[in-house]
């Protein structure tokens, strides 16, 4: 059994060759500049952690994983063309930098060749994975639209937000694990206790993010806390502040979502930690994590087998930064 640091760095090598022809230039080399911006490439490492749970890792596991991050990053040049987001990890987006049509057809690119790398496999796998490829990226859109919606309304119910966050996030990481299970001979049960393993790790990790952003320790967040704050984003805290504040806090809340002043970040603080937002969100994180932890448990391999996904688990969602 690998960790997922070994086989991070073994798909960071598959990973760092050329996946789109030279020409034309203009095109493809946009492509190329955001994947060599980088990231964790959490997604399709846990594809190789789901197959190699159940056996050695079959060689096709490589080319779907490397479909999983070339969907990922599709995604993410599109959100940030929707977002109009000037930076992604401190260097300039794609449509900051090559102009808004040019990331478009970048973006649709990358999509088309994930799936050259999905028609590699062996056809007796081929069509279970393009049904739950094809059924995660339909829901991930779905999030994103979900998302986009709820910035244009004052107030977002607890439920609506998790569904939001269930498909923008967590279905990824679920069917990536899923996927590799798949191609590692898994059964049917156990695949849906991977998958369930992998819902629930994304909820608990987009609650830990959530807190981070306002309550983490600059230093180790690497970044000025209270982004989402100044952004007005519907968050996990924020929607439980409106949820549990007084008539007179949420008042305020509202008043001080609805402009930019330099104190708005402590002020808001102020009263997410007397809602008891900072205690709520630790617990719900721990709630979606024992979830987590019941389903991986259920899974009929020797439980030695689990102990990396157990450890990419507890670091995920214990992070600082």
């Amino acid at each position: 059994m690998h960790s997922f640091e070994e086989l991070s760095k073994e798909f960071g090598n598959i990973f760092s060759s050329r996946h789109f022809p030279d020409q034309p230039g203009s095109l493809y080399d946009p492509a190329e500049y955001f994947l060599g911006i980088g990231g964790k490439r959490i997604r399709p490492v846990i594809c190789l952690m789901g197959n190699e749970l159940f056996d050695v890792i079959n060689p096709d596991t490589y080319a779907v994983a490397t479909a999983i991050e070339l969907f990922h990053n599709f995604t993410l040049i599109h959100d940030d063309i929707m977002d109009k987001a000037p930076l992604r990890r401190g260097m300039q987006t794609v449509h900051e930098k090559y102009g808004e049509p040019t990331a478009l057809l970048s973006g649709d690119v990358m999509l088309v060749v994930a799936y050259d790398y999905l028609n590699r496999i062996k056809p007796g796998y081929i069509n279970k994975i393009i049904r739950l490829f094809n059924k995660t990226a339909k829901e991930v859109c779905e999030g994103q639209q979900l998302d986009m919606d709820f910035e244009k309304q004052d107030i977002v119910q607890l439920p609506d937000y998790l569904k939001m966050i269930e498909l923008k996030t967590s279905v990824l990481l679920a069917s990536s694990l899923q996927l590799g299970a798949i191609l590692g001979g898994a059964q049917e049960g156990n695949q849906k206790h991977l998958y369930e393993f992998g819902k629930n790790l994304g909820m608990a990790f987009q609650v830990q993010d959530d807190y981070l952003d306002a309550f983490g320790d600059p230093e180790k967040f690497g970044k000025q806390v209270g982004g989402d704050i100044v952004a007005n984003k519907k968050t996990f805290l924020q929607i439980h502040a409106m949820e549990a504040g007084s008539h007179t806090q949420v008042n305020e809340l509202k008043k001080l979502f609805s402009e930019n002043t330099p104190d708005k970040v402590n002020k808001v603080l102020e009263i997410f930690r007397q809602c008891g937002v900072d205690s709520w969100a630790a617990d719900l994180k721990e709630k979606y994590l024992t979830q987590a932890f019941k389903h991986l448990d259920e899974i009929a391999v020797l439980s030695s087998r689990k102990t990396p996904l157990k450890q990419l688990a507890h670091f995920l969602v214990q992070r600082e930064h």
